[in-house]
């Protein structure tokens, strides 16, 4: 069925050590804090430019926007920020490594979730959003940290990319993706299942689409790569993830750049790998696109909790 189902799992594996992030995941994180009952928390919509710490407002003038929340306790005065995001960075839960070693192409695309004391208010505000969308009490911010400890131990891996069949709004959505956008959102949800009652302000967030006609299943890394595998249809594979790898040259980056095109729009070929299966995707024009959509914030249920 369509969406293809984002598969679930019974515990996170360790990382392999191959894989390697130029910036540590959560260099700050901490544990989450048992909250008062009582306590009144002021819940923050959050959003910035993805690598504003690098590249300032670049990526926003493109709108790939990053998501967050933030926590303010009214007892307290303590500010925490929650955010799930790519163990290995965005590059590495795109496409894979090809290791000399190695048939299969090799996945450092773990992404997870992160929670850490404080609110950089000057990160979130000079070129992105940080505005009050709700006030929780301390017993639904418990609830909500349950939720969270199965949310990240179960869904564990980072899928970029939404494929559809059309830009049309009603089109068919083959697969959805698995980002930071997602998280914030299934957050809100279990929020306003608590209870919470959100403000009626417009929040928009990013999706990157591919779109394509309907997906060729070809099969999970054994059946392709094992030693009963189709020998082909791995070698296309291989092929086809080649041109992504890290460029050292400008000439090198161009070169492949032409390669990819001519593979994705002027071949219409894409292979996806989701739930650690592959797939096939004959593409369709526009090909890629990203988009900043409103989603809209989530109506809650007044007596959950007795709000």
């Amino acid at each position: 069925r369509w969406p293809v189902p984002y598969r679930r799992f019974d515990y996170r594996p360790k990382a392999d050590p191959y894989c390697q992030a130029r910036y540590t995941f959560c260099p700050t994180g901490s544990a989450i804090p048992v909250m008062k009952e009582e306590d009144v928390i002021e819940v923050y919509r959050l959003q910035a430019p993805v690598w504003e710490f690098k590249y300032g407002d670049l990526l926003g003038h493109l709108k790939i926007m990053h998501d967050a929340v933030g926590f303010k306790s009214s007892l307290t005065g303590k500010n925490y920020t929650m955010e799930w995001y790519e163990l290995f960075q965005l590059g590495n839960c795109t496409f894979p490594h090809l290791r000399p070693d190695m048939d299969a192409p090799f996945w450092c695309n773990q992404g997870a979730a992160c929670f850490y004391e404080g609110i950089d208010d000057a990160h979130w505000k000079e070129n992105g959003t940080l505005v009050l969308v709700t006030t929780i009490s301390g017993a639904m911010f418990n609830e909500m940290a349950k939720w969270v400890k199965y949310d990240n131990e179960t869904g564990i891996y980072y899928e970029t990319w939404t494929v559809q069949a059309s830009p049309n709004k009603q089109s068919i959505v083959w697969f959805d993706s698995y980002e930071c956008s997602k998280f914030i959102l299934r957050t809100y949800q279990k929020l306003a299942d608590l209870g919470a009652i959100f403000k009626k302000i417009q929040t928009n967030y990013t999706s990157i689409i591919l779109f394509s006609g309907e997906p060729i299943y070809l099969g999970n890394e054994t059946s392709i790569f094992g030693p009963l595998g189709n020998k082909t249809l791995a070698a296309a594979i291989r092929d086809f993830y080649y041109p992504f790898k890290p460029h050292r040259t400008v000439r090198e980056f161009f070169v492949d750049l032409l390669k990819i095109i001519d593979r994705v729009i002027l071949n219409h070929q894409f292979y996806l790998f989701y739930n650690l299966e592959y797939w096939f995707l004959p593409m369709k024009f526009p090909y890629l696109k990203i988009i900043y959509e409103e989603v809209p914030l989530p109506i809650g249920n007044k007596t959950s909790f007795g709000v």
